[in-house]
């Protein structure tokens, strides 16, 4: 796994379960989990992250990733770069596929598939490091398995059923 990538899974984590209400307080949080970064690394994490500043009940602006638009549709290298860096794993079982990311990064994939108009996908379900994908009538699981390992950049797999 890449350092970028790893900052990335890490920043998530701690804007999820933290309240960071600045990029200077997540560059501390990061060294605290022995993660440099500088200020302007982190600006771009967040940045292709999409993560946005929300205000919370209390007042205070902290960072957020949202639920993105789906009428939004994410470019296609963008859609490459997301699955390249978080998917681990993608099988298939008739019309679903199963999509594994690290640990706290389901959400970010899952968000990227829906907004990308994949050929053959309907929609996802995220929980916390798999993304259950819902092939088309159409598309058998399997196919669509393949689109999303070439994506992703993995190897075809032989589990499909």
């Amino acid at each position: 796994m890449s350092l970028k990538t790893r900052r990335q899974q890490t920043i998530v984590r701690l804007i999820e379960h933290s309240e960071v209400v600045s990029q200077t307080q997540l560059v501390d949080l990061l060294a605290q989990a022995g993660i440099t970064a500088t200020q302007a690394t982190v600006s771009r994490d967040l940045d292709d992250l999409g993560a946005i500043k929300v205000r919370t009940a209390g007042g205070s602006s902290v960072y957020a990733l949202p639920e993105l638009a789906p009428d939004r549709v994410a470019p296609l290298d963008q859609l490459r770069r997301v699955m390249g860096e978080w998917v681990a794993e993608v099988t298939s079982s008739l019309n679903l596929v199963i999509v594994r990311t690290p640990p706290g990064c389901a959400h970010v994939v899952a968000s990227a598939l829906d907004r990308s108009a994949v050929d053959g996908l309907i929609g996802t379900v995220a929980g916390d490091d798999t993304v259950m994908c819902i092939a088309a009538e159409t598309t058998p699981g399997s196919v669509l398995a393949d689109r999303l390992r070439e994506l992703a950049g993995l190897e075809r797999g032989g589990d499909d059923g």
